[in-house]
């Protein structure tokens, strides 16, 4: 039946002018009848389910135009006084028709955006939820769709829609906090009917006030709250100070309708879990619909709101929620109180960052939050490589340990998977794997491997090495034994100069070959005959030194003709971290016989291992078991196998380079200003800035760089220095951090610079 004679048949109305509008679920027209009336003429599919709620809705309806002073899509009856129309369709199938009155007004988008405005949302949403708190309907609480908060599982399944891997990471990862903090707790909330959907396309105003609400087809029986988190969302999209709008709609709201502590204290997670369901539903959509304006209307400012949001450090936006809903604040933290809890349980030899320490509660990716309520940038952690608590690593381990955790002693797929995979980031003949806990227990089980291998025991290392705290660690590291407090270095360790170009006595283009002569000049004076040369490409806690150009290529060869293992700490620099180069030993195009893993292996953990040859492996075979207790456990490897689909899927390999190719002449840039930035130095995202006292002389200026790092404190960014000197900040983040990131890093260090220098 056309349309037209629907309208004339059913409703009465002659002639009108018809004009499509968008919608979701139902058929929306909006209907000028020749005497000037204005109608919406709704469209669903009829079935049991619709029919219940289409009743419930229409009752609601009456229900508000009845009770409050504002403007409601009135139902309209037909002509024989229903409601709701059933009409036949050519195909068999049954249309149930509607008809509402038009509301006038301005959208809430297009009106001037002042705080009376967003107060007079508030008290609106307050108002309509009061009077629907003692409302019940079966058709609306019988019903699960995917706008309704509690049941978010429902959109998230179409994340698969969502093409760019580092925007569907940010829905996995407030899906995961959803799912952690949320679901627990929805059904001791308040439970109430909600309109559901109070965004900018369906609220109305008129003279800058908000004066009704249309499109009821979201509704649903549902916590409360969820009411206040659907409005918050759409009510800060797109604006610079976010909390501030939302401070004034939900002061307004809790002085009509009050709040639970329980309920605002769910709120940043609500808000994130619409920002989710808005961006995945868009996904599926666009896939339906892929040139309508109206179901991707919202979808750009979401992922800028989901980009800020992860930002903001959830504490400090639940006390700004907290103050708007006229709650208390929690308690405020004394680190005194803390600092003395630690020193009675701990040693003072375990030490805590910064002279005011701080004390973090969580994080994501490259933001850690303290319990203070400052979001930090960390340009600091390296071992959570792909991003703190990223929750494809994080679902890894949780899944894993839900049905499996083992050791190697018996056969389990994770343990091949993992292995196959890894290896295959290796040269041959790069072609075994041992795995332990630690990166310190790797550098232990690489010394032993050496010598059980060649009988011998001395080791040759490099100076300002670090390879772990163990005995055997701590004996092969001049970091330790030669610092404050170190045992000195062993009578069997053969220790060579650092290779610094920058402030050794090599310094040209032939640094590396001549650091790498009086390095084999070593091994003829006094008859040294090591098991292993072990070396870092970086030498990090050197001061993030690489090894000039050469330094390995000319070394190994001598080592090897005296049947020396050559053994490369990839701890801190493996996995993509320096870009170019998944490993760093390839940067001195050499293979070393051992290969040394840690920190970023587990993304934090404990997942360790040493890669080596047939060779070696086999006389390792010697009757003596190796094992280790969690070593390849069947959970660090189904970690560690996530760690790897990470890096591949996100390019965060890519992204280390691309963000280290732009920071690092950002860097230089300063250096040009700044006289006392020494030198920049690095690959990817493993860098070092040296600061100087005189560019000429090059004497440490360590008050500076700590000074320097104190000030990134203040800025909120998180730094640290090492170095003999203690005067090089080390810049080693989560290899997602970004360009973006850096500009913020670098704009902080030049105003730190501008005071400081």
């Amino acid at each position: 039946m056309h349309r037209r004679e629907i309208l004339r048949s059913i409703y009465g109305i002659e002639n009108p002018e018809l004009q499509d509008l968008e919608g979701y679920a139902s058929l929306n027209i909006r209907v000028t009848s020749a005497d000037g009336r204005n109608f919406v003429w709704k469209q669903n599919l009829d079935s049991p389910l619709e029919r219940s709620f289409l009743e419930a809705e229409n009752q609601v309806l009456f229900k508000l135009a009845g009770s409050l002073p504002y403007n409601f899509s009135v139902p309209q009856p037909d002509r024989d006084g229903h409601l709701l129309s059933v009409v036949e369709n050519p195909d068999g199938s049954r249309t149930l028709h509607r008809l509402l009155a038009f509301v006038e007004g301005t959208f809430f988008d297009q009106a001037e955006h002042t705080p009376d405005l967003f107060a007079s949302l508030g008290t609106f949403l307050a108002y309509l939820d009061q009077a629907l708190l003692d409302f019940h309907h079966p058709g609306i609480e019988a019903r699960c769709h995917q706008w309704d908060l509690q049941h978010l599982a429902l959109p998230m399944a179409h994340i698969q829609f969502i093409k760019d891997p580092r925007q569907k990471k940010l829905v996995e990862y407030f899906y995961m906090q959803f799912k952690e903090i949320v679901a627990p707790q929805r059904y001791s909330l308040r439970r109430s009917v909600i309109h559901g959907d109070a965004n900018e396309q369906n609220l109305l105003t008129t003279d800058g006030q908000v004066s009704g609400i249309i499109d009821f087809g979201d509704m649903s029986y549902t916590p409360l709250v969820n009411e206040v988190a659907i409005a918050l969302t759409y009510a800060m999209l797109g604006k610079d100070d976010p909390l501030k709008w939302a401070g004034h709609m939900l002061r307004a709201y809790a002085a009509e309708l009050p709040l639970e502590s329980s309920e605002v204290d769910l709120l940043y997670y609500l808000v994130a879990g619409r920002l989710c369901a808005s961006v995945c539903n868009s996904a599926h959509a666009k896939t339906l619909k892929p040139d309508s304006d109206y179901i991707t209307i919202s979808e750009k400012p979401a992922w800028a709101m989901l980009e800020r949001w992860l930002s903001l450090n959830p504490r400090a936006v639940n006390t700004v929620f907290r103050e708007a809903a006229g709650l208390e604040k929690k308690p405020v933290l004394h680190l005194d109180q803390e600092l003395v809890r630690r020193e009675t349980y701990f040693s003072k030899a375990l030490s805590v960052s910064y002279s005011e320490p701080l004390k973090m509660e969580k994080a994501a990716f490259q933001y850690m939050y303290a319990a203070s309520g400052d979001t930090y940038l960390d340009l600091y952690n390296n071992i959570p490589h792909v991003g703190h608590c990223h929750p494809r690593v994080v679902r890894a381990g949780q899944d894993q340990m839900a049905r499996l955790n083992t050791n190697t002693r018996y056969l389990y797929d994770q343990l091949h998977e993992y292995s196959e995979g890894l290896l295959a980031k290796f040269p041959e003949p790069l072609n075994k794997v041992f795995y332990v806990n630690s990166g310190s227990a790797a550098a232990d089980l690489a010394v032993r491997l050496a010598r059980t291998h060649n009988g011998r025991k001395q080791v040759m290392v490099l100076e300002h090495g670090y390879h772990g705290n163990t005995v055997t660690g701590i004996e092969i590291s001049s970091y330790k034994f030669e610092h404050s407090g170190g045992p000195g270095k062993p009578e069997h360790i053969l220790q060579a100069p650092i290779p610094d170009a920058y402030r050794g006595p090599y310094r040209g283009d032939d640094a590396g070959q001549r650091y790498a002569a009086d390095a084999a000049a070593l091994l003829s004076d006094g008859g040294w005959d090591p098991a292993a040369f072990i070396c870092e490409p970086i030498i990090g806690c050197g001061g993030q030194v690489p090894l000039p150009d050469g330094y390995l290529t000319a070394l190994y060869p001598v080592l090897r003709e005296q049947g020396i293992v050559c053994i490369s700490d990839e701890v801190q620099t493996g996995f993509g971290r320096l870009g170019r180069w998944f490993w760093g030993f390839e940067m001195q195009a050499v293979i070393p016989d051992i290969v040394l893993l840690g920190k970023p292996m587990g993304n934090g953990h404990p997942l360790a291992a040493v890669v080596t040859t047939d060779a070696i492996a086999y006389s390792f075979e010697n009757g003596l078991e190796f094992f280790s207790s969690f070593g390849g456990n069947s959970v660090a490897c189904a970690v560690g196998l996530a760690v790897l689909d990470v890096i591949e899927s996100e390019g965060l390999q890519q992204n280390a380079r691309e963000t280290g190719d732009y920071l690092k002449p950002g860097l230089n840039d300063l250096q040009k200003r700044f006289p006392v930035i020494g030198d920049v130095r690095g690959e990817g995202l493993f860098l070092g800035i040296e600061f100087v006292k005189d560019p000429e002389t090059r004497e440490p200026h360590t008050d500076l760089a700590d000074k320097v790092i104190n000030q990134l404190k203040a800025a909120r960014i998180l730094a640290g220095t090492d170095g003999p000197f203690e005067n090089v900040i080390k810049i080693k983040p989560p290899i997602c951090f970004n360009k973006k990131d850096a500009d913020v890093f670098l704009q902080a260090l030049e105003v730190s610079l501008e005071k400081l220098a």
